[in-house]
């Protein structure tokens, strides 16, 4: 039987991955490789503490973040929105609520709504210049003017939006800046030592450029992503910190244990997903499994951990849709039943 280490680098020298894998069975490292390039125009290869970003994986970090504010006593999951946003936002219906936004069930319309299916990924989807997004407050100009789609928590819908609400909650809620919150209140705490808001203006070394294909030529992703991410997406990482970070998770250290046991509490089982979504987590269809999952232009990430097993797997690329073949094999290779590490 072909080793696990053979079978990733057939698939990788297949599908021209460019990224880096990362296996875990408890403390120990079962597999990590990096493959491709970090930079393609001075040919700097991808190494396994390269940065990279990770889409909306940022929003469990922001789902964190609030939660430890509820667990202090600043917030509730019953906090409506508007009782924070004041007079901004005023088509956000005053029925929603923190625990509504985080579990994907406010209704609220979306600035980037992932369910259009006319929506390129790739394409330039930011409605106001990219440079312009950097602080949380500047999304106010992106957020407005979306009508309510349907009533608070009649069901699930994937809202981008929302989680940016969530950080403008969190930010005035606290009276710190969201990304400083998410440094101090879940990135610290958990040891993740590389994992920063970065703008992709000024990126700093031993950190991987998103890529993408625009007419054949592969280009940055600079011009279409927010300059600096916030609530829904954005934060870099590397793959030992994601690792760092389950360990924390699950020793209690970002948030008290009962807190992380509701907050992967399937909230919902949405039919155009195969998997339950809980309060920030992605949860599997038939196990207890919790992922976290991103993807934009020039960027893809899966990290499944099994809390049973002790085992975790992380796939992080600078392409689009680079992490899937290898998240999609060792999601089979790893599930209960399959052949394991």
């Amino acid at each position: 039987m072909p080793s696990l280490e053979s079978e990733l680098d057939a698939i990788a020298a297949e599908t021209a991955f460019s990224g880096v894998v990362r296996v875990d069975r408890g403390d120990e490292i079962v597999v990590a490789k990096a493959y491709g390039l970090a930079h393609r125009g001075y040919g700097i290869p991808n190494e396994i503490d390269t940065r990279f970003g990770t889409a909306s994986a940022t929003k469990t970090l922001t789902a964190l973040a609030v939660v430890g504010l509820i667990e202090r006593g600043q917030l509730e999951l019953s906090t409506s929105a508007r009782s924070v946003l004041g007079a901004d936002l005023p088509l956000v219906h005053e029925d929603v609520t923190v625990e509504h936004l985080l579990a994907h069930r406010s209704g609220i319309g979306d600035y980037l709504d992932e369910n259009d299916p006319e929506i390129d990924v790739d394409g330039y989807v930011m409605p106001v210049p990219v440079h312009e997004l950097a602080a949380t407050e500047d999304y106010l100009a992106v957020l407005g003017g979306h009508l309510q789609k349907f009533d608070p928590g009649e069901r699930f819908s994937y809202c981008n939006g929302g989680y940016v609400v969530l950080a403008l909650i969190a930010e005035r809620t606290s009276g710190m800046p969201y990304h400083d919150l998410v440094a101090q209140r879940v990135c610290e705490p958990a040891g993740m030592v590389d994992t920063a808001f970065l703008r992709s203006d000024e990126l700093p070394g031993r950190t991987a450029l998103g890529y993408l294909q625009v007419d054949g030529t592969w280009r940055t992703n600079v011009l279409h992503l927010p300059v600096r991410g916030t609530g829904d997406g954005g934060i870099y990482t590397t793959v030992a910190d994601v690792h760092s970070f389950w360990t924390a998770l699950y020793d209690g250290r970002i948030v008290p244990p009962e807190w992380v046991a509701e907050m992967v509490r399937p909230r919902s089982e949405p039919p155009e997903h195969d998997e339950r979504y809980g309060l920030g987590f992605w949860l599997g269809a038939g196990d207890d499994t919790v992922s976290l999952e991103g993807m934009d232009a020039g960027v893809s990430f899966k990290s499944v951990h099994d809390p049973g097993a002790d085992v975790t797997h992380t796939v992080i690329s600078n392409t689009t849709d680079g992490a899937w073949p290898l998240a999609r094999f060792l999601r089979g290779r790893l599930a209960p039943g399959g052949q394991g590490v």
